[in-house]
């Protein structure tokens, strides 16, 4: 038999080179996410007229990806718009395909017109949806439009209503019932879920281009008024809720916040500004004559609405004025001439 030769070292093969493993990169705080100009804000209801001035804010220093069924006249090139309802799953695509650094949600439906469930499936089904898709993708910043209407008017309420105070504003009016539901699915997200930065804001009567109660109500040609009653009134200009918006985007600012703008004054000196005359009528006559025109859908007041032109319902803002730096740049003149600009 040969003897098989002997392997030397150098006939060994050499070890293979064993793979290191990189340590995974440090995940950024939640504060420096949202504060990151290369990650986007998402903003629902951006066709709507907020949404619109928001935008045009926003876009010159941040991106923007807007979620809105409506069509954006003048959109902006560098703005990302999905044309689609909220309601639909393709909401979902853009949290998956996107590192979202900030939600704003502006997409309350107010429309009087459509019924108590679409109301309730869009203002908060798809609301719910949305808060789900902000804990699964870990959105650092949510930031919700609410209104100061959900404390109610009521003759029995303080002078100044704080955040704490309750929400009462569907006792006489159920269409305000979804709107407090959205306020209180905020509040519930923002305890459970402390990661993300939650904001919502509470504005007074906002005043502008905005279709909404309060501004459609002095585009009456003949104002109307209840008998016996001048309550006092707060408005704001719709510019500066978007101030206030881009202000509870900023890192570290969570909780609740009223909004106030300039000094309350009586309604009767709000309707003096518009220069337009005053039609006063007693309020049972008030209450049966839009309860009818409502019923049968030519206005878009519902009856309980008129207790705003009865009683007080003004808030406290000192802690927006406080934690958020916020202060109004318009006075009462200039929010009431907001409401006719592109009339």
């Amino acid at each position: 038999m040969v003897a098989k030769p002997k392997r030397t070292a150098a006939d060994k093969p050499a070890p293979a080179a064993r793979r290191t493993r990189r340590p995974p990169a440090p995940e950024l705080p939640a504060e420096a996410k949202a504060d990151d100009p290369t990650l986007p804000i998402v903003v629902t209801g951006i066709c709507g007229r907020l949404g619109r001035h928001l935008t045009r804010h926003l876009h010159r220093e941040r991106l923007v990806i807007g979620i809105d069924r409506r069509s954006f006249a003048g959109l902006p090139k560098d703005v990302e718009h999905c044309r689609f309802d909220i309601r639909r799953k393709k909401t979902r695509d853009v949290f998956r395909a996107h590192e979202v650094a900030a939600v704003v949600h502006l997409g309350v439906m107010h429309d009087p017109r459509a019924t108590s469930t679409e109301h309730h499936t869009w203002n908060v089904v798809a609301f719910q949806k949305l808060l789900e898709y902000v804990a699964q993708y870990r959105v650092p910043k949510l930031v919700v439009l609410s209104t100061s209407a959900i404390y109610g008017p009521r003759p029995d309420n303080a002078q100044f209503l704080t955040e704490e105070s309750p929400l009462l504003g569907s006792a006489r009016f159920s269409g305000v019932r979804d709107l407090i539901e959205v306020d209180m699915l905020a509040q519930s997200f923002f305890w459970k879920h402390p990661e993300t930065e939650t904001v919502i804001l509470r504005p007074a009567h906002i005043l502008g281009s905005v279709r909404n109660a309060p501004s459609n109500y002095l585009r009456l040609p003949r104002i109307p008024t209840l008998f016996g009653f001048d309550p006092m009134l707060q408005v704001i200009h719709e510019l500066d809720v978007v101030r206030a918006i881009t202000l509870a985007l900023r890192p570290g600012v969570r909780g609740i916040f009223n909004l106030a703008g300039p000094p309350a004054l009586p309604l009767s000196k709000l309707i003096e500004l518009t220069g337009k005359p005053r039609l006063p009528v007693p309020h049972p006559m008030a209450e049966a004559i839009v309860g009818r025109l409502w019923s049968l859908r030519i206005t878009s007041f519902p009856a309980p609405e008129l207790d705003h032109l009865r009683y007080v319902c003004m808030v406290d803002d000192r802690r927006a004025r406080r934690l958020l730096g916020y202060e109004p740049m318009y006075d009462a003149a200039q929010a009431v001439d907001a409401v006719f600009e592109n009339e």
